[in-house]
């Protein structure tokens, strides 16, 4: 499907992939397909791609492939599936994290505050936790919390008892409701609020910093000396997470040595400065603009 996503630097991940032809590849966030059907194109007949997706849309974009296998779960059980289908080691894993233009366009879905909706936000709907139990149920600290962890909002603390207030009376909190809230609370440049905001809530629906941890974690144990682990991000958490595991070989970014005083260090960087989109591919694809993409290699 052309409009579900448009793959966020397809050529320039795929290549620092190096895609060979009888190698085993993790897609961990499959979408549309679009950096799937690359790697794809450039593996031979015995090569093998896996790839995960946990939202229920993306099952329509799956392409009849014996060289490919879907995975409908959260890429943090990357460890788990891997020793379910007996494979000791693989020779890459590409991350293209974040929310998918389709996710956000998708007006029932919640994660955009463009439209009305519910306040959903799951990328599994199948979980139970919404966006809506969030401002309903979380203290005013714990919201604090969030929104300035995930959101880096300067004022969470003043929002966190606005909802305190507001949920007295017993709101469902839709988009339009909560958009209502934010036009009093806002300050500086209020769409750029208003989506570290929606951020927040959207990385505490789906604990998406754990997940990318663990994915990281397990990547590092799985992938071949030579293997290569290529990961494109949109917010700086996302990409201060996926630098130290690559830097420091952990995903808290802590220097760790033997007896010996030798660091402990799994990958060589081969993106010494971080890849971004061209002028040609931020014209058409806004998604594009806040793109990240660095790789590094097995040693």
């Amino acid at each position: 499907m052309t409009d579900y996503h448009v793959p966020v630097l397809l050529h320039e991940s795929i290549d620092l992939l190096q895609v060979k032809e009888d190698g085993i590849y993790v897609d961990v966030t499959f979408g549309a397909g679009g950096h799937s059907r690359e790697i794809l194109s450039r593996l031979g007949p015995e090569g093998k791609l896996l790839v995960f997706d946990q939202d229920f849309d993306a099952i329509s974009n799956i392409e009849r492939d014996e060289r490919l296998v879907f995975i409908d779960s959260n890429f943090r059980y990357l460890k788990q599936y891997l020793q379910y289908y007996n494979i000791q080691s693989i020779d890459g894993v590409l991350a293209d994290l974040g929310v998918s233009s389709h996710q956000f366009d998708t007006q029932d879905r919640g994660f955009s505050y463009r439209f009305d909706a519910e306040l959903d936000m799951r990328m599994n709907q199948s979980m139970e936790l919404t966006a809506n139990d969030i401002l309903q149920t979380y203290s005013e600290q714990e919201l604090v919390e969030i929104f300035s962890k995930y959101g880096e909002v300067r004022n969470s603390k003043t929002l966190a008892r606005k909802i305190h207030q507001e949920r007295q009376s017993k709101v469902i909190w839709t988009t339009q409701r909560f958009n209502a809230l934010l036009s009093k609370t806002w300050m500086n440049n209020e769409a750029k609020y208003y989506a570290q905001v929606y951020q927040a809530l959207r990385i505490e629906v789906n604990d998406e910093m754990n997940a990318l941890k663990e994915m990281l974690e397990a990547s590092t144990e799985f992938l071949k000396v030579g293997g290569r682990l290529v990961v494109i991000s949109y917010h700086s958490l996302e990409d201060r997470i996926t630098k130290h595991l690559m830097k420091k070989g952990n995903v808290e970014g802590k220097m760790i040595q033997d007896d010996y005083g030798n660091i402990f260090r799994p990958f060589k960087i081969i993106t010494k400065q971080v890849v971004t989109s061209g002028k040609e591919e931020l014209n058409r694809n806004s998604r594009a603009a806040s793109a990240k993409l660095r790789a590094a290699e097995k040693i």
